[in-house]
């Protein structure tokens, strides 16, 4: 079922939302995002003449209560963002009572759903490998299915809009689909845009297409690289991750953040990048520091050629003319993470070029970019430049397991 093709009129809909803000020491949301971005959905509802109640997780508590990630702190902030109030139920797993007061066109948010170990269904507090292990894992999944029967309970219909959870199978993201049949589940407009935009990468890519693959480890993003060589023509591999790979070629890269038990993988990736005609672009020159600082004295070396006691911090002028050249020629433009330690003031500049240059493709070029991952997100924020390519994902981790080939558990699970 299409959300357009659906009317919410005298429906119940539980909608799963990623509300996983962040907050500052007094609890007040210090970017709203992710609230902002599921307003086309919640307010789809409302408008039909529907009754909306809203799940979310927010941190990391691992099936404990945390006051300080309680949802109850950003009530007021997806009130104001809705434009009705928004009531709260302070416990998920029990709130029959407030589900019932709920009348068309009102709107619930309940209580943080990681609060519950059953929404992860991982067993808490025993060894992996043991077979009390097997025998809790299995006991976890039983309570993790009546948890999810429990959310389905208060609703009519059940919409996805958490792409950001997407590649997660819990109870509120992929066993809740269960409960309900193929009319009445649905992917929400954001989970539908974010994944007509990896379809038209995947899938649909014109030609030139470049991905742009950065960040620090070769090790989390390895899955990603194989899948993308059977699908574009050139690879930009920056960032520390870069650094594996040019050690792998007999470079010195002094003491750069690298991989050592990587590098055979990279001699695997160079060999069939080469077999497949795809340009593998590594940084050509790097800017370096001797202490992993902002305020580190500076130099350039060419990235095979870092001294011992120094280490690669940010791409250097010479690498990111080359990199110009092949994102402004590409038709799709693939990126994910930072080309240097964007989080440091004086280190940041190549990622920010980066970001300028998929800019300058989509709007001068006409190229089809999407832009996912945390610094690369905050690189296009920061420049202003979120509204010129063509589509920013809100989840980092699921674009990159959907990027590798892998199925996301809460897009399957609306589906089949």
């Amino acid at each position: 079922m299409k959300i357009n093709d659906f009317n919410f009129a005298g429906q119940k809909a539980i909608v799963r939302v990623d509300f996983n803000v962040p907050l500052d020491e007094n609890g007040n949301v210090t970017d709203d995002t992710r609230i902002r971005g599921a307003l086309p959905t919640l307010k789809k509802v409302l408008a039909d003449g529907g009754a909306l109640i809203m799940m979310s997780h927010m941190g990391k508590p691992k099936g404990k209560v945390k006051a300080e990630l309680s949802l109850s702190r950003i009530v007021k902030n997806v009130s104001d963002a809705l434009g009705v109030p928004v009531k709260f139920a302070k416990d998920a797993g029990n709130a029959e009572a407030e589900v019932a007061a709920l009348k068309n066109g009102e709107a619930l948010l309940l209580e943080n759903l990681r609060f519950y170990a059953e929404e992860e269904g991982k067993p808490v507090g025993v060894e992996k490998g043991t077979p009390e292990y097997d025998a809790a894992k299995k006991e976890m999944k039983a309570r993790q299915a009546d948890f999810a029967k429990k959310l389905a309970s208060y609703a009519d219909v059940y919409v996805n809009d958490a792409f950001g959870t997407a590649h997660r199978k819990h109870a509120s993201t992929a066993v809740i689909a269960d409960y309900f049949d193929a009319g009445h589940k649905m992917l929400g407009f954001l989970m539908e845009k974010e994944v007509t935009a990896i379809d038209n990468v995947l899938k649909n890519a014109q030609h030139p297409f470049t991905a742009i693959i950065g960040g620090s480890k070769v090790s989390s993003k390895l899955g990603v690289i194989k899948n993308l060589l059977d699908k574009v023509d050139n690879l930009i591999i920056g960032g520390g991750m870069g650094y594996t790979f040019i050690k792998a070629q007999g470079g010195k890269i002094g003491m750069s953040l690298h991989e050592d038990d990587l590098i055979p993988e990279a001699l695997n990736v160079m060999a069939a990048a080469k077999e497949k005609g795809v340009n593998l672009s590594l940084s050509a020159a790097t800017i370096c520091a001797q202490q992993f600082s902002n305020d580190a004295e500076r130099k350039e070396f060419p990235i095979d050629q870092i001294p011992d006691g120094w280490e690669g911090m940010d791409a250097a002028p010479e690498s990111l003319e080359a990199w110009k050249k092949i994102i402004l020629d590409s038709k799709t433009i693939l990126w994910n993470g930072p080309v240097g330690v964007f989080e440091f003031e004086n280190f940041a500049h190549g990622t920010g070029e980066i970001a300028k240059y998929v800019a300058e493709a989509t709007q001068k070029n006409g190229a089809f970019s999407l832009v996912g991952g945390g610094d690369s997100v905050a690189a296009v924020n920061k420049f202003g430049l979120a509204d010129k390519v063509s589509y920013v994902s809100t989840g980092g981790g699921a674009m990159l397991e959907a990027i590798e080939g892998k199925v996301l558990p809460g897009v399957a699970a609306i589906e089949k």
